[in-house]
């Protein structure tokens, strides 16, 4: 059975859609805690390596000394080693400055469902996506731009990686996970919970199908299908 090593940041987030995914096709997953209180996990044994979001920035130096420089350093032996990395939103940035990339505030964030526009002879869905971040990738030479939208790059790929800007593994149930976990913050973004709550909730079967689609996008593209 293929191995897929996925990394999340916060206790509350997990593989969700995608992890659906790559179970249905044939992945075992291997769901890690990466931050300053845990070791780097070991990719012997996996294929694919997956990383999820974080409420933290690529570009904070306090971060990358605690424990952000141990992932972009398993991120480079991953490319050494043959593995194939999906990155998702602090992942997709990561990969973007892993190869040379720059990563920076945007000026206007996107939070919520969202379509994207996918390029000519890309089979990505153009959603809606859930999109939730504040900050924009300069892609690296030798990127292939997938879909893009008004305020940011939404998917790329370097190599055998890709990178999603977008949220593919949120459903209701993790998203509420999200918003219990830090109220603060959702307070302080003037989100109204319970609207938001209430779309995704009637998104996730669309968004189930389409997070199938892109697993077999980025398989096939790996050579992992």
């Amino acid at each position: 059975m293929a191995r897929a090593l996925v990394l999340r940041h916060h206790l509350e987030d997990s593989p969700g859609l995608i992890g659906e995914a790559l179970v249905a096709r044939g992945f075992d997953l291997d769901v890690r805690l990466l931050n300053e209180a845990t070791p780097t996990p070991s990719l012997e044994g996996h294929e694919l390596l997956v990383i999820l979001g974080s409420k933290c920035a690529v570009y904070d130096h306090e971060v990358e000394a605690a424990w952000f420089g141990r992932e972009l350093e398993l991120m480079a032996a991953a490319d050494r080693a043959g593995v194939a990395i999906l990155g998702i939103c602090f992942g997709a940035q990561a990969l973007c400055r892993l190869f040379g990339g720059e990563v920076s505030r945007a000026p206007e964030g996107e939070v919520g469902w969202f379509d994207v526009e996918v390029a000519e002879g890309v089979a990505l869905s153009p959603g809606p996506w859930f999109e939730f971040h504040f900050d924009q990738c300069a892609l690296p030479e030798g990127a292939r731009v997938w879909a893009t939208s008004s305020r940011a790059v939404q998917a790329f790929a370097l190599g055998r990686h890709v990178g999603v800007q977008f949220h593919p593994e949120i459903d209701e149930t993790q998203l509420k996970g999200w918003l219990d976990a830090d109220p603060d913050d959702a307070r302080e973004l003037g989100l109204d919970v319970e609207a938001l709550l209430a779309a995704t909730a009637r998104e996730t079967p669309a968004a189930r199908r389409r997070a199938q689609g892109l697993v077999d996008l980025v398989l096939t593209h790996a050579g992992l299908a």
